[in-house]
């Protein structure tokens, strides 16, 4: 028989936004420090994809 759905471990989430730290350990707090410099940084990079795209649409359309 197989697990129910209730039953099966919860992937923990790596950090959630307005969390209590109180209870974290230094290592988990940097951990998180580093996951979340990490996060930063892709999204940095999705931004800055999205602003040269934009960029793009904006010149075409300036030519028509």
């Amino acid at each position: 028989m197989g697990i129910l759905d209730e039953e099966r471990p919860r992937k923990a989430r790596p950090h959630e936004i307005g969390q209590d730290l109180s209870l974290l350990s230094v290592a988990d707090l940097e951990e998180r420090i580093g996951l979340l410099r990490a996060e930063i940084g892709r999204l940095e990079s999705e931004l800055k994809a999205k602003g040269s795209t934009k960029q793009a649409a904006e010149a075409l359309f300036r030519r028509i």
